[in-house]
């Protein structure tokens, strides 16, 4: 149950700070927005500004540190709110201004608010977004349970031959049967991180998210692999109803925390042996409610603080027989990662087509160099893979490792809007 307390009780006891940097593009070409305004304020106090400042060249915000309530809220079950919420409000000249109530601020965290600017159509015109409670501190409805392997054998079923990483998921943000709610398309990655974040805290351990990560990835993939939802005689993938899927929180921000795990998971899934299809990884917060034989979300916690790895986190709750597999196919990329990494010396044609995405994002993003595209992997290319990590959030080494690879080709396909032309 949650502890009321007053707006100027909750921000006196923030004494700790989390990091946040705003990114603003445009929502019809994925292209930075320059000189954007922000205006940061709390969620009670819209009108008192406590930050302003603009984007740079890469749509990107300074990184800002903001007051954040103590760590210890986020790493026990407690009454008290976790995080902080702020207001960000984004305006640029010939934009629809937005604006996005509810931004999460974790103590000695970091993270990215994306923030997409459409053109204006009208005088009236206004982009605003609530981001709901956090689901380990609000109310939501518990899993409905389900077979956590779908039959495979009824007549006129529809499944995939075989698991691929989907470019895009329909999320439905309703319940299943709200014809109300609206269906959005969401990258994959993006809405595996966006779920992650509204459902388990960044603070907890590495080993703790990557279990979860993983989980979330397997539920999502078997909606994926037996067409669910479409078998059903509806047009989405999933839901955004805890009743039935996952939380999806639309506009939500991202922690990097959670951000590099999925980044480095995607292509993941869990699975039993002589089992084809990814498993419906169901799970619940073990605390408001208990689920025998699913992995609870604090539990994942109290284990990871033990130093249990994912695998051992997994295999606790679902069983020894529970495994990592990874897809056999990735789609909505021009290229597949080499099974190497690039680094100075390599040479060939993975080189040439990095030098040639590198060259093709820098016509949206001005601030990383031209490279020759000779195939040579020289300290010219290094240098640009570098100024791309760093505007990307990635860790800055100049070394195109699996997590750089496919992100280049992901902001590659997103700038030049490859997917829709293929």
């Amino acid at each position: 149950m949650k502890k009321g307390r007053n707006l100027k009780a909750m921000q006196t006891e923030q004494n700790e700070k989390g990091r946040l940097r705003i990114r603003v593009l445009r929502e019809d070409r994925n292209t930075p927005v320059e000189n954007a305004l922000i205006r940061i304020s709390y969620k009670g106090e819209p009108d008192k500004v406590i930050e302003e400042v603009r984007t740079d060249n890469s749509g990107r915000s300074p990184e800002l540190e903001l007051s954040a309530p103590p760590l210890a809220y986020s790493m026990e079950p407690v009454e008290y709110q976790p995080y902080s919420e702020y207001n960000v409000y984004v305006e640029a000249s010939d934009f629809e201004p937005a604006n996005i109530s509810g931004v999460e601020i974790l103590p000695q965290t970091d993270s990215v608010q994306p923030v997409r600017l459409r053109a204006i159509r009208g005088p009236e015109d206004f982009e605003r977004i609530v981001i709901p409670d956090h689901t380990l501190y609000g109310e939501y409805p518990p899993k409905i349970p389900e077979d956590e392997i779908k039959p495979m054998q009824e007549t006129g079923e529809i499944v995939l031959s075989r698991v691929v990483i989907p470019e895009y998921v329909v999320v439905h943000d309703g319940s299943v049967n709200d014809d109300t709610a609206t269906d959005y398309y969401v990258r994959y990655r993006d809405y595996i991180k966006n779920v992650a974040c509204s459902e388990i805290y960044a603070t907890w351990p590495e080993e703790t998210i990557k279990a979860n990560v993983l989980a979330i990835m397997s539920f999502t993939l078997n909606r994926v692999y037996t067409e669910w939802y479409r078998n059903k005689g509806f047009d989405f993938t999933i839901t955004s109803s805890t009743a039935y899927d996952h939380k999806w929180m639309r506009g939500r921000n991202i922690f990097d925390s959670i951000d590099r795990v999925v980044d480095e998971l995607f292509s993941h899934y869990l699975s039993r042996p002589n089992v084809r299809q990814p498993i419906l990884t169901q799970y619940c917060d073990g605390e408001r409610v208990t689920c025998p034989n699913w992995m609870t979300q604090w539990g994942s916690k109290r284990l990871g603080d033990q130093g249990y790895s994912a695998i051992e986190i997994l295999r606790h709750f679902y069983g020894n027989d529970m495994y990592i597999n990874t897809a056999e196919e990735i789609s909505g990329i021009p290229a597949s990662w080499p099974r190497y990494d690039l680094d100075i010396g390599a040479s060939g044609e993975k080189v040439r087509q990095i030098q040639e995405q590198l060259n093709a994002i820098k016509e949206a993003y001005p601030a990383l160099p031209e490279v020759v595209e000779n195939g040579e992997y020289n300290e010219e290319t290094q240098q640009a893979v570098r100024d791309f990590q760093e505007i990307f959030g990635l860790p800055v080494t100049g070394i195109v490792d699996y997590n750089t690879w496919y992100k280049i080709q992901e902001i590659y396909v997103a700038v030049t809007r490859i997917a829709e032309l293929s």
